[in-house]
């Protein structure tokens, strides 16, 4: 709901020229051609660092830090925030972590955009994206704290890793996947046992997408990611 809320706000902006997407305000190129088609600037993921030249900017739903939200503002830059309120939620419980003595533990994937705004405001932290980047730490108290579209089968495996090697640490698990990415996930494990091949239809760069192919394949089940009809093959269906 937080990328549609987004998409839907989008709409109600009269004069998209004069605004600049602050990267991707969905991972999905469809979408993105209709944005860049109505008007909009668009400051490319990688290329964040450099200010954008309209005064007004979008946050997209994958939120930022704090201190990239002030770094615009400094610059007089006027924002216009679709952060996902589920993304703030994880934003909210790392930095309590964080201020209550905890070494924060994000569980996600580095280099994400919702990742990168979180742990720009963290003076300390670890990303960890599997159970083999798990290592001892020395710290008396670990927080961990989810990307909100990381599988729950992952961040149990990551959770269950931090605490096997970290016998001498508090451990305290804040469990910050987004209801709707649980929800797709129990769909689709039910869907898999159902079916003989499972078609999922996302963007090429969308993590939520990603995770929902690889699911199906730990399932047994073929699966195929695409982004628009004309990336189907007619052999996938054959029998």
């Amino acid at each position: 709901f937080g990328v549609r809320d987004a998409l839907q706000l989008t709409e109600t902006i009269p004069h998209p020229e004069l605004v600049t997407i602050h990267g991707e305000l969905v991972h999905n190129e469809t979408v993105q051609g209709r944005l860049q088609q109505r008007g909009f600037r668009t400051t490319p993921e990688d290329q964040r660092q450099a200010v954008p030249e309209t005064k007004n900017v979008l946050i997209t739903a994958h939120g930022i830090s704090e201190r990239e939200r002030l770094r615009l503002e400094s610059a007089g830059k006027q924002l216009i925030d679709t952060t996902c309120p589920l993304v703030r939620q994880v934003h909210d419980a790392a930095q309590a972590l964080s201020g209550a003595g905890y070494h924060v533990i994000v569980i996600g994937r580095p280099g994400h955009v919702e990742v990168q705004g979180i742990v720009e405001d963290l003076p300390n932290c670890e990303i960890v994206s599997d159970p083999s980047e798990v290592r001892t730490w020395q710290k008396a108290r670990l927080g961990i704290v989810c990307q909100t579209t990381t599988p729950p089968w992952l961040a149990e495996q990551i959770h269950a890793a931090i605490a096997d090697r970290n016998p001498q640490a508090e451990i305290r698990f804040q469990n910050t996947i987004c209801q709707p990415t649980r929800d797709r996930q129990q769909a689709v494990e039910r869907l898999c046992r159902q079916v003989d091949v499972v078609i999922v239809v996302g963007g090429a760069n969308s993590n939520n997408t990603r995770q929902l192919v690889a699911l199906c394949q730990r399932q047994g089940t073929p699966a195929y990611h695409v982004q628009t009809a004309d990336d189907l093959s007619p052999a996938w269906f054959s029998d």
